[in-house]
C-alpha cells in the first residue's frame, strides 16, 4: 500500500507533514535520486530516500513506537533546531536519539514560556497542531494596560488581524495589581504570536506569557524550567485517540522507570548541570585564557577582570496547580 511521501517521512521523525511538503517543494527530498515533487507517494518501502543528501532510515506503522515529551520551556529558548548566532534551542535539552528525530508539537516565542510537546511521531505532531483539529492550548497571560469588560468580550467574541479573524474561546481574570493584571486564556488555533497579537488589539501589551494546558495535557508544578519528562502509554494514547490516530501498544518506558520516577530536586539538578556546562562553553576565548594565566598580547598574564562563576538558578515556576477555565 502506498503512502504519500511526506506521510511516510513524518514518521520517520524528519519532521513535521507540513515541514516535509515544504522540503519537497524546495527539492530537498529524492527518491532513488530522482528529485521527489508534492504529490508523490512511496510504493517501495525499501526505495531510498534523502532528505539533503542524506538517507532516511524509513519504518513502516507497526514498526515505530510513538514518544511524546513535556517540556516545561524558559524564557529565551528558539524553537528551532538550530541557531546561526548560537543561541540555545528548546532541542538542546532533549533526550538522544539514534533512529528517531524529536519533532516539536507547534512553536512558542523565544519570550514565551511553558508546555511544549515533543514526539517521535511527525503524523501525530501534524495532527496536534492542525488548526481543524480544534485542540485548546491554555496560557497564563500577564497583560499592562487597563482592561474592561468590553475588551474582554470583543476578545471572546473575534477581533480582526492581519491574517484573518482570531478570538479566545475563554477568558478568566486571576487578580492583579495597579496596571498589571493576569488572565487565563484559551486559543485553538496557535497561530504565530496569537496571543500577543489579539491583546494587542485592545490596547494593551503583554508582559509575560507561559503555556499551562495543551489539550488535557496540563504543565507540572513540580517540572522544573528546563525540565522534561516522558509521558506514560496512557498519556501517548489520550493524543492519539484525540487526534482519531490508533492507540500505541508499545511504551519505552518499563515498569522499573515507573517506580523510579525522577524526583523535582534530580530534575533540577539535571538542569543546573547542564546550565553550568553551557555557560562554562560559552565564556569568551579570552576571559579563558586570562583565566588559565595565558593573557594575549597587549597585557600582562593572569591580567584583567576574573570572570564570575555562573551559578544559575534552574527553579520551577511558581504558580497555582490546574488552572481553571470557564465554559
Amino acid at each position: 500500500m502506498s503512502e504519500k511521501l511526506q506521510k511516510v517521512l513524518a514518521r520517520a521523525g524528519v519532521g513535521s507533514r507540513r515541514e516535509m511538503e515544504s522540503y519537497i517543494q524546495s527539492g530537498r527530498v529524492s527518491v532513488n535520486g530522482v528529485v521527489a515533487k508534492l504529490g508523490d507517494r512511496l510504493d517501495d518501502p525499501s526505495a531510498l530516500v534523502r532528505v539533503d543528501g542524506h538517507p532516511v532510515q524509513l519504518s513502516a506503522p507497526s514498526e515505530s513506537v510513538c514518544r511524546v515529551l513535556a517540556y516545561n520551556k524558559p524564557e529565551g529558548e528558539l524553537c528551532t533546531r538550530s541557531d546561526p548566532e548560537g543561541r540555545r534551542t528548546v532541542f538542546d535539552r532533549l533526550p538522544k536519539l539514534r533512529d528517531a528525530r524529536w519533532v516539536a508539537v507547534g512553536r512558542l516565542d523565544a519570550n514565551t514560556s511553558g508546555l511544549l510537546l515533543f514526539t517521535t511521531d511527525g503524523e501525530l505532531a501534524n495532527r496536534l497542531m492542525h488548526p481543524s483539529r480544534q485542540v485548546q492550548r491554555e496560557y497564563m497571560v500577564r497583560v499592562f494596560g487597563e482592561v474592561n469588560e468590553d475588551m474582554v468580550r470583543n476578545l471572546v467574541s473575534g477581533v480582526e488581524l492581519e491574517d484573518g479573524v482570531a478570538r479566545f474561546e475563554d477568558v478568566v481574570y486571576a487578580g492583579g495589581e495597579g496596571m498589571n493584571h493576569t488572565f487565563y486564556v484559551v486559543i485553538t488555533e496557535g497561530r504565530n504570536r496569537e496571543v500577543r497579537r489579539l491583546w494587542e488589539t485592545q490596547g494593551v501589551t503583554v508582559s509575560r506569557l507561559k503555556r499551562v494546558r495543551y489539550g488535557d495535557i496540563y504543565l507540572e508544578k513540580d517540572l522544573p524550567r528546563g525540565g522534561w519528562r516522558e509521558m506514560e502509554l496512557k498519556e501517548v494514547n489520550y493524543l492519539r485517540e484525540m487526534v482519531e490516530m490508533k492507540p500505541e501498544s508499545q511504551t519505552v518506558i518499563t515498569p522499573e522507570d515507573q517506580k523510579r520516577k525522577k524526583s523535582r530536586q534530580k530534575i533540577r539538578r539535571a538542569v543546573r548541570r547542564y546550565e553550568e556546562r553551557i555557560d562554562s562553553d560559552s565564556k569568551p576565548k579570552k576571559a579563558r585564557q586570562a583565566r588559565r594565566g595565558n593573557a594575549p598580547a597587549g597585557g600582562p598574564k593572569g591580567s584583567g577582570p576574573k570572570p564570575k562563576q555562573g551559578n544559575p538558578r534552574a527553579g520551577a515556576p511558581r504558580g497555582k496547580g490546574k488552572p481553571r477555565t470557564r465554559k
